[in-house]
């Protein structure tokens, strides 16, 4: 079963879950965190104290609304538009993520927000 979380940037927040994987359990059981993320693209990314390796859902095919996790970076990305390595305007990750969870809802509202300073994950 699904873990509902809320992410909460400046005066935003969004729905989103984390799926019931090795992985995204992993994430959950941290929570909650703060998070100071940079920015690739429309791509918010940020370390987590999570060690995992690829797993059975990664992948470079990945939809706006994903939420990833990178491991050469121990990071979880939120995918809300192109990467400087898409060619179009779906996403494209660095490398091979495994898929952790999704924004429910419109995850391209993020790209509105403007001078992201923490990002906070929370059990929702």
């Amino acid at each position: 079963m699904a873990t509902p979380v809320r992410i909460i940037i400046n005066d935003l927040m969004l729905e989103a879950e984390l799926f019931d994987t090795a992985c995204g359990n992993q994430i959950a059981i941290k929570l909650p965190l703060e998070v100071i993320p940079r920015k690739w693209g429309d791509e918010f990314y940020f370390e987590v104290p999570v060690n995992m390796p690829l797993d059975e859902t990664a992948t470079m095919d990945v939809n706006i609304g994903d939420i990833g996790y990178w491991p050469p970076g121990m990071a979880m990305a939120i995918f809300f538009g192109p990467t400087p390595m898409s060619k179009g305007e779906k996403p494209v990750p660095a490398s091979e993520v495994n898929i952790v969870g999704k924004v429910i809802g419109d995850a391209t509202i993020l790209k509105n927000v403007k001078g992201v300073k923490k990002i906070r994950i929370e059990m929702a």
